[in-house]
């Protein structure tokens, strides 16, 4: 598959930080405006990050291993390189051997990006498009390189045994073969009810923009997955900082006062006017 390589020209390391730790790969969400990653609050197994309009993101991801890996980036459920509606199959970023490289924004060509950045629901890139239905989520589906296999060296012959043996050894064999073989079943998606649940107690919702145009070189680059399935998918939620406070994911900064009932004085005086 013919897919875009991370240039090393525009790959940006950060200071350690809060990210959203993988197996073979790391995600964070980046404040273009500080440079710091924006802190993440796990809740219920999920991860969530607060966000605000008008500030600009960059999506930074990290290959933790040796080999290429292929992230397939999506925000508010569209491929952030070729803008279809997201499925893990489609194209992505190759990162080298240990690479980091900021997504910045929408890839317009493999010279440049439009920014993103927060904004009001309305004018986010998924509602001009028709497509508002999963606004407020980052994905990264994750891939490893297919590598030719390596020549097998032949096993010492084994001891001779019954043949009721070695039919019931061969019958093992296959259904471990046709267990591994067998496609993994997709997960149902929590997406509507979550969001009917959270609907409520959500005031602004925000999404991502699609911003100004700026340089981010990549070039054409050839990559074989592994297998058809993504080896590990990131995901990180974002909303208001209101709104993770509302549901409980952000703990309140300032302490609620509750009314007295026995605040003082010992008669009912006249009320005021």
């Amino acid at each position: 598959m013919r897919c875009l390589a991370a240039s090393l020209a525009v790959c940006l390391i950060v200071a350690a930080g809060p990210a959203a730790a993988g197996q073979l790969l790391d995600l964070a969400v980046i404040d273009r405006a500080t440079g710091q990653r924006i802190p993440v609050h796990a809740h219920q197994g999920k991860l969530y990050i607060a966000g605000a309009p008008g500030v600009r993101y960059a999506i930074l991801v990290a290959n933790k291993t040796p080999g290429r890996l292929l992230a397939v980036a999506s925000v508010d459920g569209i491929n952030a390189v070729t803008g279809e509606t997201a499925s893990p199959d489609q194209g992505g970023y190759v990162l080298a051997p240990y690479q980091s490289f900021e997504i910045a924004g929408w890839r317009k060509s493999l010279n440049e990006v439009a920014a993103f950045y927060f904004t009001r629901l309305t004018d986010s890139y998924a509602a001009r498009t028709d497509r508002p239905g999963d606004v407020g989520v980052i994905g990264v589906a994750v891939f490893r390189e297919w590598t030719p296999p390596q020549p097998a060296i032949a096993p010492p012959p084994a001891p001779r045994s019954s043949a009721r043996a070695e039919g019931a050894a061969r019958e093992a064999a296959s259904q471990i073969a046709d267990a591994a073989g067998a496609p993994a079943a997709a997960a149902p998606s929590e997406g509507d009810a979550a969001r009917k649940r959270d609907a409520p107690a959500r005031q602004e919702i925000i999404g991502t923009g699609h911003g100004e145009r700026e340089r981010s070189q990549v070039v054409y680059a050839d990559f074989h997955r592994a297998s058809a399935y993504p080896s590990e998918t990131i995901t990180i939620y974002y909303d208001t900082q209101a709104n993770l406070v509302a549901r409980g994911i952000i703990p309140r900064t300032t302490p609620v006062v509750e009314p007295n009932p026995f605040p003082g004085g010992r008669f009912v005086p006249d009320p005021n006017g």
